[in-house]
């Protein structure tokens, strides 16, 4: 998820204002996603955490491939590692369907012109630690659409890498695709979508 908000080296003596993402809040909620209010992003995501709203997105095209986005570098949690489409925070007032869509876009380049069916599949809550970094703990929106055009721009300083894959043959063979660290959230989410069937 967009968690650039970690000190990389683990210390906590970096004043919060000093990162870009100290300015901004993501959403306090309860276990039944009800909104509690608001909290600095940087404080959600380190000590013991905060619980706050969150989406992560699974774009398909026609033949069942899910688009998965490896990570940037330079993020602070889960650099490098492979994620559903894209993953991030809504902000206050603005709807998942609103965010994930955005995020679609300056992740990625792809535009709404580019999918007519943006839905929420499902909610669950987790809590992951990174190293010693931080941590996530979310309630977390699952969204899908499939592409009718797969044009894609992707913005190196958020995606390192795209790669389609057939996303039943990701599940079920996960031996073959050791070799991609998964974000505990994609992972997650993968496994009730199948769970469902």
């Amino acid at each position: 998820m967009s968690t650039d908000d970690i000190d990389p080296s683990g210390s906590s003596s970096a004043a919060p204002e000093t990162h870009k993402n100290a300015a901004q809040d993501v959403i306090v909620v309860d276990a039944d996603d009800e909104a509690t209010g608001t909290v600095n992003r940087l404080e959600a995501h380190t000590g013991d955490g905060i619980r706050h709203r969150a989406f992560t997105a699974l774009v398909f095209d026609d033949d069942e491939n899910v688009l998965l986005a490896q990570r940037a570098p330079e993020k602070r949690l889960w650099d490098t590692y492979w994620d559903g489409t894209v993953a991030s925070h809504p902000v206050e007032g603005q709807t998942q369907l609103e965010a994930t869509a955005e995020r679609l876009e300056e992740e990625l380049g792809i535009t709404p012109d580019q999918y007519d069916d943006l839905r929420v599949t499902d909610k669950f809550e987790y809590k992951r630690y990174y190293l010693n970094q931080g941590l996530e703990w979310e309630v977390c929106s699952v969204l899908q659409c499939t592409l009718t055009d797969r044009t894609l721009d992707p913005d190196e300083s958020e995606v390192a890498g795209v790669m389609w894959v057939p996303y039943e043959r990701l599940y079920e063979n996960p031996k073959w695709y050791r070799q991609l660290r998964l974000c505990p959230w994609f992972e997650i989410a993968m496994r009730r979508d199948f769970a469902d069937e």
